[in-house]
């Protein structure tokens, strides 16, 4: 595949070259057109017309032969080694001349009316003198950290630097100093940087008991203990060699495939091995340790990486163009990213990420963006955004329209007769007879009635005393009372929907307090203290894949009772249920058994007459209520995504 690319790119190239070539020929053609007609304005015999046919002459003997007769001055390099086929017939000698310049290449100059041919030579074009690479090395000598971004920079040009920055010396070895480097490290210690340098370009780095620093190519030997001989001023610091009895193979099956196979191979050989396959730059922030058992085959760069490191204490990051690669705690190679979620809210999604997850990854909530940032390792980071991506669904909103039906029925019936003394002599009879009785009479009615009767034989009953008076009453009431209201709520899947409708009423608690013992003054505070009786629905959905709502309902309702005294609060009837109910979608339920019932008889009258039948109601008042009372609720669920 990569051979067949690079022939590609070749066959283009050369299209380019010579579209360039002929547009640049055509050019100077047109050129030399322009000076022969200027010059054949001063020398008609340019344009005069002649018959040419000639085969295997020189250039020079042709154009001789052809100024010869028109009278032409024609000079002609002797250096051409040109041989002219030609048959010309009816032709102009500036068309002619211009044929032999494209033909074979050839430079017309004019001095005067003197035509000089010559090879042509085209300009020589100018290469533009590149300036070399700024070297991104920077040097903190406060806090002795080392920072450098190198991408194919001569070692020798980085280590000059490095010194003049730190004042401290670096040799290289004679067979690196046309070497170049790469590597990448941001605020590391001076020798951890020198060292990660050196190992991730695979050179030997050696520093000596006097803090001068050497770099230089690792010896083919398994032994450390000889680079020891070669100088025992130095000491061997770190030294990295390949086993001979482990095979790695890394093939390139196309720009971004790659095969992998090894047995027991170190890690670290697999990942210098696969980079320089693959032709990426990486930097080793730390030594890596163990073996792995590797087979894989058309797997990406970054997949290998994944898969090597996975369950391991090593890491990457890829920064500009770089492959940082080291252990995971390395402060260079921690990531974070900013996960916002779409369909929840950020409000304690923390909590609901395991443990496993969050393992050296820090979450943090940022509400103001409804999202999470994550600090830690890439990998982790990765994992802990694949699990929000698989929660972080679209929240049903439930719709519940709620139906309220308070019915009661009321029946009362009050009778019976009451009379006394009072100052009601001036006060008229009135009163209703239809539909109900309830009657006043007056002293004057009442005698006028008793004179009626007292002129029947011996029945006399006198007149009834001045202020005497007399009421009359038969009533009896039915009555049905419905109450409704049908509120509607909305609330997300999960959370609670809570309606309240009730009253107050208030009450007076007064305290007195005695202020002062010489003279003591009683103060007395009246206070208004509320009473509530409501009715409450609180109702929790729970929805299902099936579209079936699961419904947590608790309903309270108080009422109010008649005060025992006027200053006294009112008493209060409470009725609640809870229920827990599973229904359809847009499916209706009736919740209902909230019933209250009630039964009173009372009755003032003359003691022992007031209980005699039939004559008690002349010497007695009764009244006798019955009432009933039902509360009914429909609720209706709909899911709205």
């Amino acid at each position: 595949m990569t051979k067949y690319k690079i022939k590609i790119i070749f066959l283009f190239l050369t299209f380019v070259f010579l579209i360039t070539n002929v547009a640049f020929t055509q050019d100077r053609i047109i050129k030399l057109d322009k000076e022969l007609k200027n010059l054949a304005k001063t020398n008609p015999s340019l344009l005069e017309m002649v018959d040419v046919s000639v085969s295997g002459v020189s250039i020079q003997e042709f154009l001789r032969g052809v100024a010869s007769n028109v009278k032409v001055n024609i000079s002609v390099d002797p250096s051409l080694q040109i041989t002219v086929v030609n048959n010309f017939s009816d032709v102009m000698i500036i068309d002619m001349l211009l044929f032999l310049a494209k033909e074979h290449d050839l430079e017309l100059s004019i001095t005067g009316n003197i035509i000089s041919v010559s090879k042509y030579n085209p300009p020589v074009k100018e290469t533009p003198i590149q300036k070399p690479r700024e070297l991104i090395i920077n040097y903190n000598k406060d806090k002795d950290l080392l920072s450098y971004e190198l991408n194919n920079d001569s070692l020798s040009k980085v280590t000059r630097e490095i010194t003049k920055q730190s004042d401290k010396n670096i040799v290289l070895g004679t067979s690196i100093t046309g070497k170049t480097v790469n590597g990448f490290a941001q605020n590391m210690s001076f020798e951890k940087g020198i060292e990660m340098l050196a190992y991730s370009n695979d050179l030997l780095f050696i520093k000596n008991e006097e803090g001068i620093y050497m770099l230089d190519k690792p010896e083919p030997t398994k032994n450390n203990n000889q680079g020891n001989n070669a100088n025992q001023n130095f000491k061997t610091t770190k030294k990295e060699t390949k086993s001979k009895d482990t095979a790695l193979t890394v093939i390139m099956q196309g720009p971004d495939s790659i095969l992998v196979k090894g047995q027991s191979v170190q890690i670290a050989d697999v990942v210098k091995e696969v980079s320089e396959k693959q032709g990426v730059n990486f930097c080793l922030i730390s030594e890596i340790k163990g073996k792995t058992n590797i087979n894989f085959s058309g797997i990406t760069y970054e997949d290998i990486l994944n898969n090597l490191f996975s369950g391991t204490d090593y890491t990457f990051k890829k920064q500009n163009d770089i492959y940082l690669i080291g252990e995971t705690k390395a402060f260079a190679l921690k990531s974070f990213k900013v996960i916002q979620l779409q369909n929840r809210m950020v409000d304690k999604i923390a909590e609901v990420i395991p443990a496993e997850y969050k393992k050296d990854v820090e979450v943090k909530e940022f509400v103001e963006l409804n999202s999470l940032l994550v600090t830690g390792q890439a990998t982790k980071i990765a994992g802990v955004e694949d699990f929000i991506r698989n929660i972080d669904k679209v929240v049903p909103v439930v719709l519940i329209e709620v139906m309220i039906a308070d019915v009661t029925k009321k029946k009362t019936f009050s009778a019976g007769v009451n009379f006394g003394l009072g100052d009601n002599s001036s006060q008229k009879t009135q009163g209703s007879l239809f539909p109900t009785l309830d009657m006043r009479f007056s002293t004057n009615t009442i005698n006028n009635l008793i004179n009626s009767f007292n002129g029947f034989g011996w029945f006399n009953i006198g007149k009834v005393t001045p202020g005497f008076y007399l009421s009359i009453k038969a009533l009896e009431e039915n009555g049905i009372l419905r109450l409704r209201s049908t509120p509607k709520l909305a609330t997300l899947n999960g959370h609670e929907a809570k309606l309240t409708i009730g009253n107050t009423e208030y009450y007076v608690e007064e305290q007195n307090n005695v202020v002062g013992t010489q003279n003591p003054q009683n103060i007395t505070t009246r206070t208004y203290k509320p009473v509530q009786a409501n009715l409450s629905v609180t109702i929790k959905p729970y929805v299902s894949g099936d579209q079936q709502v699961t419904l947590d309902i608790k309903v309270t309702q108080s009422s109010f009772t008649a005060r025992i005294s006027e200053s006294a609060p009112p008493g209060q009837v409470t009725r609640n249920f809870e229920s827990l109910i599973r229904v359809k979608n847009e499916e209706m339920v009736l919740l209902g058994g909230l019933e209250e019932q009630s039964n009173s008889d009372t009755g003032s009258g003359v003691p022992f007459l007031s209980r005699i039948p039939v004559i008690k109601w002349l010497f007695s008042s009764r009244t006798k209520e019955k009432k009933n009372s039902r509360l009914n609720i429909f609720i209706k669920p709909t899911i709205i995504y």
